[in-house]
């Protein structure tokens, strides 16, 4: 058998569809498809079940989809250990980072990178935190700023690179009516919230919490630009990071609310050290270094 079909199968098991994991895998549904008949045919066993919502395992693909992991993370090791005895690190590094990201550093890092692994180049991709940490996990970047509460995240390596401000904004017109807004009042206000998974949700509903309610979503915003945007456009209250939101207040745009703040960390995640690429270890040290 070869890496690839492993590589096909664990995509098929993770994504459920052969289209979604031909995506995954970079080729035709068609070639995945060929690629896992191949496999079973090695095998001698049925991995996948056709149903009508998409490819589930079988029993025994079930059975064998941790050691087509484990393989390809042996692989993954060995090639790391061939980049280290060549002392070389090369290639492309999928880095995700925050939308409207915090003061990242990302000039330093790529001036130390150039510096010392010309061979390495960044490749960036830009998202919500919760979906780009999720795409670390999976595989789909080998790396990734993001914003976090947490201290440790399993089968990843988290480090906390700085603490992230966050304050409630408001409509200026909504903030000159009600100088003194109280938490009650404020939590009585119509409300820029954020999907379930994303971090300033999470602190949005420990806001609520504080007040002995129960955060109820309204409008949505997928973004801290978005939610600037609509606060200033009178929608609603909203959480920004402090930043964002005294460059905003300085534009005319919205108001800080005095009355509370809380704080997230900027962290950066990759997969265990055994588990990644040279390259990406070769980021990790540019990126400990620009945050030194």
């Amino acid at each position: 058998m070869e890496l690839y079909q492993l590589k096909t199968f664990v995509a098929i098991a993770r994504e459920g569809s052969l289209t979604r994991a031909a995506e995954r895998v970079f080729t035709s549904a068609p070639a995945v498809s060929a690629q896992l008949k191949a496999l079973e045919d090695e095998l001698g066993v049925k991995l996948f079940e056709r149903t009508p919502r998409g490819m589930s395992l079988t029993e025994a693909g079930t059975g064998l989809l941790e050691e087509a992991e484990r393989t390809l993370a042996s692989a993954m090791r060995m090639r790391s250990a061939a980049d280290q005895l060549r002392g070389a690190a090369q290639g492309v590094v999928r880095f995700g980072t925050v939308v409207d990201p915090v003061a990242l550093r990302l000039g330093e890092v790529l001036v130390k990178l150039a510096e010392r692994h010309p061979q390495v180049a960044l490749q960036l991709r830009q998202g919500l935190s919760y979906e780009t940490l999720s795409a670390v996990q999976r595989g789909d970047l080998d790396c990734a700023y993001v914003l976090s509460d947490g201290e440790r995240i399993e089968g990843l390596e988290l480090h906390r690179l700085g603490v992230v401000d966050l304050v409630v904004t408001l409509p200026p017109p909504v903030a000159e009516a009600h100088p003194d807004l109280s938490l009650d009042e404020l939590t009585n206000l119509p409300w820029v919230g954020t999907p379930p998974s994303c971090i300033l949700r999470v602190h949005l509903e420990k806001l609520f919490a504080g007040a002995g309610r129960e955060y109820r979503q309204g409008r949505t915003a997928d973004g801290e630009s978005a939610i600037r945007s609509m606060v200033a456009s009178g929608m609603g209250a909203g959480l920004m990071r402090l930043d964002q939101a005294e460059q905003g207040e300085r534009n005319g745009e919205l108001a800080i609310w005095k009355g509370w703040r809380s704080h997230t960390w900027l962290c950066w995640v990759a997969p265990a050290e055994g588990r990644r690429a040279v390259a990406v270890d070769a980021v990790r040290s540019a990126v400990m270094e620009a945050w030194a």
